[in-house]
């Protein structure tokens, strides 16, 4: 029988990193210097995503499993788990975080199914003993090296299971005011940088917790915003190089009315006099 895909693969993890004849460069990684990579990857599956071309995703997804593979031929040479025992692991969490499909339990809908796979995930982090003399910690097991952002949305939202929660969103923007007021002053007194690095990561941390309140996800809709002033400011150059001019030769008053008329031409509503 002739080997599956995954074994293929598997097989050419194993030959890039066969000490005779395998490739110096993969030779010489390890779990630290891979992680930057899966990160990257991962983030290029999301936009291959945002594109819409399943082509590019299955390139993209390919790249992505390949990392996979990478750490599980690590372990097995040090005599650790195989890419075998990564399938198990997954394949049996998803069996006892799924009782009402394997089993005999029972939900609602799809909200009733997150507070359950919630609960799922909350036995298991005290099973792993994520906890300390008090029981089972409640932020235990959000990874730090998830983007800012997402971290965030996803502390408040695990204080927010427990009751540590805003009741309304009015509540949720005063502490945005606030938190905005508090970063004027530190302006206005001229603080140590430090402390208005704080003062800002306190404002975005209130947005965040905006966000979620809101049922928006705070990395996606800052994401759409970035591609957002990426064509906008494209726009602002397309049109100045048609003017013979530069950014740099322009300045803020022109760059605005150009950056207006963008916003115009995104509802396609054609700016006055073409631009």
């Amino acid at each position: 029988m002739p080997p599956t895909p995954i074994e293929k693969l598997i097989d050419v993890m194993a030959r890039l990193r066969d000490p005779e004849g395998g490739c110096p460069w993969d030779l010489e990684q390890s779990f630290e210097t891979i992680a930057p990579y899966t990160i990257e990857e991962a983030y290029e599956v999301a936009d291959a995503i945002a594109s819409g071309h399943r082509g590019v995703l299955l390139e993209e997804l390919g790249d992505l499993l390949f990392q996979v593979v990478y750490y599980a031929q690590m372990s097995r040479e040090e005599g650790g788990f195989d890419f075998g025992d990564i399938a198990e692991c997954v394949t049996s969490k998803m069996i006892r975080r799924h009782p009402h499909v394997f089993g005999d339990a029972s939900v609602a809908d799809a909200a009733d199914q997150t507070r359950a796979w919630e609960e799922h995930k909350a036995a298991e982090r005290s099973g792993k003993g994520a906890h300390g003399e008090g029981g089972p910690r409640t932020l235990a097991g959000v990874a730090r090296a998830l983007p800012a952002l997402v971290r965030a949305e996803k502390l408040t939202r695990r204080a927010a299971r427990v009751g540590f929660d805003w009741e309304t969103t009015d509540q949720v923007f005063a502490k945005i005011e606030e938190e905005l007021s508090e970063t004027r002053a530190e302006i206005d007194s001229d603080g140590a940088p430090e402390r208005l690095k704080d003062e800002v990561g306190d404002l975005l941390f209130a947005v965040a917790n905006l966000a979620r309140k809101l049922d928006v996800d705070p990395e996606a809709a800052l994401r759409g915003t970035n591609d957002k002033f990426t064509a906008r400011f494209a726009y602002i150059e397309e049109r100045l190089d048609a003017l013979g001019k530069t950014p740099a030769e322009s300045d803020l008053a022109e760059m605005d009315r150009l950056w207006n008329a963008a916003k115009r031409a995104e509802t396609g509503k054609a700016p006055p006099g073409g631009g």
